[in-house]
């Protein structure tokens, strides 16, 4: 009988030919990766702004290019338990919120693209009594729950949703509820993956998102990530979103990184209106 364990042939790609190819491979790849960083060194922020950008990025451009003929702007949970003081969370975001004018800058975004044409789409977060169900979540989920965080009475009921935690901010209103903007079906955690959002996009011929909202770390970086992995161009605006402040960490550093990392492109509002091409 012959013992399977016994040929000595080596497998393809593991003979010492295979072997020698990898290790080049392995040594000029990194020759190119210690090229493309030699003499990074991590700098301080900017007059000791813990959210600027370095002065010498080592990450290259990526040569993103706005086309509103196929982009939309979308805004994640721009409502009232976020961005209010009447919110279940303004004791932890609202410092963040004040400090990144983000009230004011996911209005100039609304209104701005809804000025110039450019498709709007709300990604909202609603809780309705089957979610308090659950029988596990994270720190988070655990948390919003159990402040009630965008609570409403149910999936077929808008009685006491007019001015609860769970609705949009009241000057925002006249954008959302203009008749034209995509009102995507409630995400449940944090990302798109359960909600309509990216079926309204891809029906309407989208392939690029400016996105904003709230909150940076959370909903918005996880909005970022599958809108990328769904191959969608991504720019966030990064002055139109904040983050929760906790013992935990600073949320909104925390995605600013990240977001340096894998955005397409990462701006300012008065950037995001240059490029869209509106008044604001």
């Amino acid at each position: 009988m012959t013992d399977d364990y016994s040929n000595t042939t080596p497998r393809a790609g593991n003979t010492p030919e295979d072997n020698g190819r990898r290790r080049f491979l392995m040594g000029t790849a990194a020759g190119i990766t210690a090229t493309a960083v030699s003499g990074f060194v991590p700098t301080a922020h900017a007059a000791g702004d813990p959210y600027a950008d370095p002065a010498e990025p080592a990450l290259p451009e990526t040569g993103f290019q706005l086309d509103p003929a196929r982009a939309a702007l979308v805004v994640t949970d721009p409502q009232v338990d976020f961005l209010s003081p009447d919110g279940v969370t303004w004791k932890v975001v609202g410092e963040s919120v004040r400090e990144h004018n983000t009230v004011e800058n996911i209005g100039r975004l609304l209104r701005s693209a809804k000025q110039s044409g450019l498709p709007v789409a709300i990604s909202p977060h609603y809780y309705y009594p089957q979610d308090h169900r659950w029988d596990f979540g994270g720190p988070l989920e655990k948390l919003m729950h159990a402040i009630g965080m965008f609570d409403r009475e149910g999936p077929l009921k808008v009685s006491g949703l007019d001015g609860s935690g769970a609705d949009f901010l009241p000057e925002y209103k006249e954008y959302i509820d203009d008749g034209e903007t995509i009102v995507a079906s409630p995400h449940k955690i944090y990302g798109p993956e359960h909600n309509d959002l990216i079926l309204q996009l891809r029906k309407r011929r989208i392939d690029q998102v400016v996105l904003a909202g709230m909150s940076a770390n959370l909903c918005v970086e996880s909005h970022l990530r599958e809108l990328l992995e769904q191959g969608f161009e991504v720019a966030v605006v990064r002055d139109a979103t904040a983050a929760a402040k906790l013992p935990e960490g600073d949320g909104y550093q925390a995605a600013i990184i990240n977001f340096r990392y894998i955005a397409n492109a990462l701006w300012t509002t008065d950037e995001a209106l240059e490029r869209i091409g509106a008044d604001a």
